[in-house]
């Protein structure tokens, strides 16, 4: 252990050493980094510029320092060293490329700080230089272009153009470009080219180059075209004939190729000469192009042709224009027009087609009758007329038949209630729309409603003043020429309830009482509710100052019975009936008095206990009154007795 074997002075120097060392460290302070660009921030191309970075520094001298320099975020300069001088970053005959944001990073140690930036700007490009190999060209030509900017670096954008209008762009890092052009166009062209310094915040301009004008000379050669026949009306059916050739020097042919077009459609092709020969037809009509092609140079020759008909395009005619379902109905072919030089109406020759097949014989006048038995009439049906070995196909007629109607059906939606208004629906199972569906009332008709839509549905509103009148309703559905009817509107009309009326008997073989009973204890009593109107009917009997009924019965008759066995005194007092169906009209009847007296049996029950009474208090009394006299001729002899004894 070297540590230990030192002596006490020894390990004291040390210590005090390192403590030393360690104060100084902790003391370093980079009190600044300052960045400047001599001799200013914005100077002309070609001027010496120094970028600067001054540090001041609280520190031992002997401290080392790493200074970075940056332009635009990329490090451009990096030195070292243990002195305080300022660190310099020179551009000598600085460019616009060199142009940016420019930063300095100083590195003490574990500490480092970054200065503020500085704009450098640079101004001033030069003029670049356009060469050309050639002036004087002939159309089809290549010439090479050059364009230079002299002096300059970094990222270059160079253009070219002609007339002021751009070329071509060409982005590199060197100073020059080439770029070959073809000339097609005849004349005088003006040529120049600039370029851009790409920064990476943006782009600086050059001035354009020098203009150099360039004679581009047509080439001696060039295409014709002749039509035969030539001179006279071209009909359909002429046989029609088409030529390119070329005039002129022929010197450099070897490279031709010739193009008859039609519009965007090759027709034929060749070298120096081409014949394309057809039939002519109407639609032929119009601009052929001889297209004489000379390695990058195109010359056109134009003919306009009109060629004629030989009769017009057919028409094909169906009556009637609607038809139903096994109706017959007539196809009529024709051409309106046709040139009498060539052809008579005779020789006009026609067909008509369902579905791709013919229906009419090879001798046809353009008239033909599909029959009504045909079991299929639906189709696309199309028609040609032929002559001279030119055939003309009509538009296509799509013929769908349309379904006549069926009979319909009227129902009622809902409840009918006689003086309510309810809905009826009236719908045919099969027809064509639209169909026209008529509400009728006994053959009058009503309400109209056309329904030209599947989804849509014939809906009538009715107002019923009697029960009968719901056989008065039917509906008619039409559909163009066929009307079929329903039949008359049946279905459960429900007439509201109406004078209610409370009958009361002991005996249903008489005729019950509206106004009240007297009855007798024990007998049965019957209440008969009447109403008018239709049932079901729900019947309920209430006794006045009772909310609950006494009985309640549903009927399908117009009358129900409530029949109390054998009423006692507590059944007297004022009854009446209420009724109700689905018309939810209830109807109340009149009050009915019932007065119920006491059993026969029970008076002379009553008379017999009142006479027996009445017998009891008579023998009674009887009784008594011989008691009485019994007593006082008792006492008579006793007194006569004793005076005797005397």
């Amino acid at each position: 252990m070297p540590i230990l074997r030192m002596g006490p002075r020894l390990l004291l120097f040390t210590f005090v050493l390192l403590s030393t060392c360690q104060t100084v460290e902790s003391q370093l302070v980079i009190r600044s980094v300052v960045l400047t660009i001599e001799p200013r921030n914005s100077v002309s191309r070609g001027t010496d510029v120094t970028v600067r970075c001054q540090a001041t520094i609280n520190s031992d001298r002997s401290a080392k320092r790493e200074y970075t320099i940056y332009r635009d975020d990329t490090v451009v300069y990096t030195h070292s060293s243990n002195t305080s001088e300022d660190v310099l970053y020179r551009l000598p005959d600085a460019r616009v490329a060199n142009a940016g944001k420019y930063k300095c990073l100083v590195k003490v140690q574990d500490k480092e700080q970054m200065s503020l930036p500085e704009k450098l700007t640079l101004t001033g490009l030069k003029t670049p230089i356009l060469h050309i190999d050639k002036k004087v060209l002939s159309e089809g030509e290549n010439v090479k272009m050059r364009c230079s900017a002299p002096e300059e670096t970094g990222n270059i954008l160079f253009t070219f153009y002609m007339d002021s209008t751009d070329l071509k762009d060409v982005r590199t890092n060197t100073s020059q470009v080439e770029m070959t052009y073809n000339f097609k166009d005849v004349g005088v062209r003006r040529l120049h080219c600039d370029y851009k310094v790409i920064l990476l915040a943006n782009a600086v301009s050059s001035n354009i180059s020098n203009v150099i004008d360039v004679t581009v000379k047509e080439l001696e050669i060039t295409p014709t075209i002749s039509v035969q026949p030539h001179g006279t009306k071209i009909i359909e059916g002429d046989n029609l004939t088409i030529s390119c050739s070329v005039n002129g020097n022929k010197q450099n042919s070897s490279e031709a190729k010739m193009h008859l077009l039609k519009g965007s459609t090759m027709l034929s092709f060749g070298e120096t000469s081409t014949t394309h020969s057809m039939t002519a037809m109407a639609e032929d009509s119009g601009k052929f192009e001889c297209m004489l092609e000379m390695g990058t140079v195109l010359k056109q020759a134009t003919e306009h042709v009109i060629i004629t008909e030989l009769f017009s395009k057919p028409v094909l005619v169906m009556e009637p224009m609607e038809v139903f379902e096994k109706e017959e109905f007539r196809l009529t072919c024709k051409s309106t027009n046709y040139s009498t030089e060539r052809i008579s109406s005779s020789k006009i020759t026609y067909s008509i087609y369902r579905d791709n097949y013919k229906l009419t014989p090879d001798r046809f006048n353009g008239t033909y009758v599909v029959p009504a038995n045909v079991q299929h009439q639906n189709g696309k049906y199309y028609c040609i007329a032929n002559a001279r070995n030119v055939s003309k196909y009509s538009g296509s007629l799509n013929v769908k038949a349309k379904v006549p109607v069926s009979k319909p059906e009227i129902m009622s939606i809902g409840k009918v209630i006689v003086g309510k208004p309810f809905q009826v629906r009236c719908h045919s199972d099969q027809g064509s729309l639209p169909i026209n569906y008529t509400l009728l009332r006994r053959g009058k008709a009503i309400n109209s409603i056309a329904v030209g839509e599947s989804h849509h549905e014939a809906i009538f509103s009715i107002t019923l003043q009697h029960h009968g009148d719901i056989e008065d309703y039917k509906c008619r559905a039409k559909n163009r020429r066929y009307a079929l009817d329903s039949n008359k509107l049946n279905t459960t009309v429900i007439v509201p309830l109406s004078g209610a009326k409370l009958g009361i008997s002991s005996d249903l073989s008489a005729a019950p009482s509206e106004l009240s009973l007297d009855v007798a204890e024990g007998y049965a009593i019957y209440l008969l509710c009447s109403v008018q109107g239709s049932y079901p009917i729900s019947f309920k009997w209430y006794k006045r100052g009772n909310a609950k009924p006494l009985y309640t019965i549903t009927s399908t008759k117009t009358t129900g019975t409530y029949q109390i066995p054998q009423v006692t005194n507590e059944h007297s007092g004022n009854y009446y009936c209420l009724a109700d169906n689905p018309a939810e009209k209830t109807s109340v009847s009149q009050d009915i008095t019932v007065d119920v007296r006491m059993a026969r049996w029970k008076k002379g029950l009553i008379v017999a206990c009142c006479l027996l009474v009445v017998a009891f208090a008579v023998i009674g009394c009887v009784l008594h009154f011989r008691s009485q006299r019994g007593a006082r001729d008792d006492a008579t002899e006793l007194s006569v007795g004793s005076g005797i004894c005397r």
